[in-house]
């Protein structure tokens, strides 16, 4: 780290306005080259917006970015390529068919031949400077996640780039993934380039950051520079975090443990499992498509009151599980039981008559229609069905007298009932899903990646409500790649691995490294 060079990008009272909010307010902030730049801060905070100026997809409204303290407009991505600005978002956007070179070999000038050989020598040298190795011949689609993303890295860095955004880049490693991803960012610095390290994880933040700054409601509320950094202890760190992200603890010790990492580890309450299960998956197998990863003879067992969560790396079956579960995709062989009666065949409503619920991952589309009203998709499930309608007519009246019950009761933020759900955000579209699925009918509840893309305050509320659900006797599944999500609020947990479930272990401290080994594909 190298504190007395010039800023590599320098922002000066930078400001970007879309209709009805100033997403990033005024910013004056520096990336060097050399430092781990921690960026912190909730949903709606601004960093994607500040990602988006950076990476040339959005321009700023006020204020000017400097490039190694020359004035810069970044015109495009390609511009903010050209200008040694690389970035890896949140989701790989490698094409899976194709090779790891190909895939570096992509979006090359048009008018110069594809020179594998040049190609390789490339990879060869940034692949020894990262310290990883990965088969340049293997098709993407067959690597680990964590591999996919190093390959991401190193086409961020194909040409040079002296800058390297990260986007939450942690959110669906292994615990080692998250440590092999540190040591790839400290080798990237002690290079010379500055690293913008988005998070949300505090604990990641402390580990890997030379320096860490939070935004809050679009603007930079604070910054714990390099000279600080090191003298303070993790408790002092978090705590200062904790203060420039939500004021005084106060009213926010729920969003505090989910930024720093450390939920419960083990059940507050007993777990009666003497008597019959409420569900049973008895050697499950399903068909595949390719790219997806198949279940192969799953085996398992729920309990009324307990919260069994599903770790691992994602697309090692967990979307076939779900939907299997939720009677969407149909079994290959093998049995589901519910109070001990097969329900193999059965499809989404009569499982839904038998109290199984199910709140996917993909909350717009599969989950709710966006260009329907909030109301409307409170009912989705119930259509044609008494009270709500009457020998085929809607009783529209009392749909939205329940809607805004609901709306009430669940805090969903919206104008109205008659709102489109589309137009809410994450959380409250969340909130909605949760509504809907968690009444007084439901017995058994599936939740699919249930706080994916919320930020602090939603995702506590969305755990707190799969925790009061146990507690009312409800059996529950919670498919999830945050471990930390699963120490919070498991009672037991599984690991998928290749389409298996490969261990289960009861949830207590120092459990993250045998769920960790099992994440990887070794023994527990």
């Amino acid at each position: 780290m190298t504190e007395a060079s010039a800023p590599a990008i320098a922002l000066k009272g930078v400001t970007k306005r879309f209709p009805g909010v100033v997403a990033n307010d005024a910013i004056t902030l520096e990336f060097h080259p050399g430092e781990v730049h921690a960026l912190l801060g909730e949903n709606g905070a601004g960093k994607s917006t500040l990602i988006g100026l950076l990476a040339g997809m959005q321009q700023p409204d006020a204020g000017s970015i400097e490039l190694f303290g020359t004035p810069a407009r970044i015109a495009s991505p390609r511009d903010a390529l050209d200008r040694g600005i690389g970035t890896v978002f949140q989701h790989v956007l490698l094409v899976p068919s194709l090779t790891v070179i190909e895939n570096l070999m992509l979006g090359g000038r048009w008018w110069r031949p594809l020179g594998r050989e040049a190609a390789l020598r490339r990879f060869d040298e940034l692949s020894k400077m990262l310290g990883v190795q990965i088969d340049p011949d293997a098709p993407v689609g067959r690597l680990e996640l964590g591999q996919q993303q190093q390959v991401e890295i190193i086409r961020a860095l194909w040409r040079d780039a002296k800058v390297l955004i990260l986007d939450e880049p942690t959110s669906m490693l292994t615990p080692q993934g998250v440590e092999d991803l540190g040591r790839v960012m400290r080798r990237l610095a002690q290079s010379g380039v500055a690293v913008i390290f988005i998070t949300h994880k505090l604990r990641e933040a402390y580990a890997f950051g030379d320096r860490i700054s939070v935004l809050r409601l679009g603007k930079l509320v604070g910054q714990l520079p390099p000279e600080r950094l090191r003298i303070m202890s993790e408790a002092a760190v978090t705590n200062e975090v904790i203060r420039l992200m939500f004021g005084q603890l106060r009213g926010h010790s729920e969003e505090a443990e989910t930024l720093v990492g450390r939920g419960r580890h083990g059940p507050t309450r007993a777990v009666d499992r003497s008597g019959p299960p409420r569900l049973e998956l008895v050697e499950v197998s399903t068909h595949a498509d390719a790219g997806e990863c198949a279940l192969k003879g799953l085996t398992l067992s729920l309990w009324p009151g307990e919260v069994l969560g599903v770790a691992g790396v994602d697309g090692n079956g967990q979307k076939h599980l779900a939907e299997v579960l939720a009677g969407q995709r149909p079994v290959a062989s093998g049995r589901i039981l519910i109070d001990g009666e097969d329900v193999t065949h059965e499809g989404v409503p009569e499982r839904r008559e038998r109290g199984l619920s199910y709140v996917t991952d993909e909350r717009l589309g599969e989950g709710t229609v966006g260009v329907m009203s909030v109301a409307t998709n409170l009912v989705l499930k119930e259509v044609g069905r008494p009270p709500l309608w009457r020998n085929g007519v809607t009783l529209w009246d009392r749909i939205h007298e329940r809607a805004r019950e609901q709306v009430a009761r669940h805090d969903i933020r919206t104008p109205s009932e008659r709102t489109p759900v589309g137009r809410l955000s994450g959380g409250n579209i969340q909130k909605v899903l949760l509504a809907r699925e968690l009444g007084e009918a439901a017995r058994i509840a599936v939740f699919n990646k249930p706080t994916y893309g919320l930020d602090l305050q939603n995702t506590s509320l969305a755990r707190q409500r799969i925790r009061e659900s146990a507690e009312r006797g409800m059996a529950t599944l919670v498919i999830s790649t945050e471990l930390d999500e699963l120490l919070e609020v498991a009672d037991r947990i599984g690991v998928m691995f290749q389409g298996r479930l490969v261990g289960v272990v009861e949830n207590a401290d120092e459990v993250e490294e045998s769920v960790g080994r099992m994440m990887t594909g070794a023994a527990a």
